[in-house]
């Protein structure tokens, strides 16, 4: 089949369906949920870690987590943004960190190699988090 009738554009946005995720970047702490299938069994496993690379690129989107395991031996993998088997992604921390990719991180060991925590002032808090419905309450005691 030749592909003459799909633009460059046409084919990144083929795959690409909205997911539910809260919004993080580079240097932020988030724990990715996955479910991981063993034999007849499925099971979901938490991957807690920095962000340490994010690539937008339509539906092969990815980003890099990094987090030290046991016996101070770092771990990273790379998930597809628009995978299924991701079961859901909690945001921990923001960090203060000045460049896209944080690959300078796998040359440092110890507390050197942790990303800042950012600092909010209340207003910037105000102003990333949700605002619920103002009858959300209400509604629920009424019915």
């Amino acid at each position: 089949m030749e592909a003459k009738h799909y633009t460059r554009e046409t084919i990144k946005k083929i795959g690409v369906v909205e997911r539910k995720f809260p919004t993080f970047g580079v240097g932020d702490t988030i724990v990715v949920s996955t479910r991981i299938k063993e034999g007849d069994k499925e099971r979901v496993q938490d991957f807690e870690g920095d962000v340490i690379a994010i690539k937008n690129n339509g539906a092969s989107s990815t980003f890099t987590v990094r987090k030290i395991g046991a016996n101070s031996v770092a771990v990273e993998r790379i998930f597809p943004f628009y995978t299924p088997t991701i079961e859901a992604i909690t945001f921990k921390r923001h960090g203060s960190v000045r460049r896209a990719k944080l690959y300078y991180l796998r040359d440092r060991i110890g507390k050197a190699a942790r990303v800042a925590e950012l600092i909010l002032t209340k207003e910037q808090k105000e102003a990333a988090a949700p605002v619920p419905p103002k009858n959300a309450g209400k509604q629920a005691t009424a019915a």
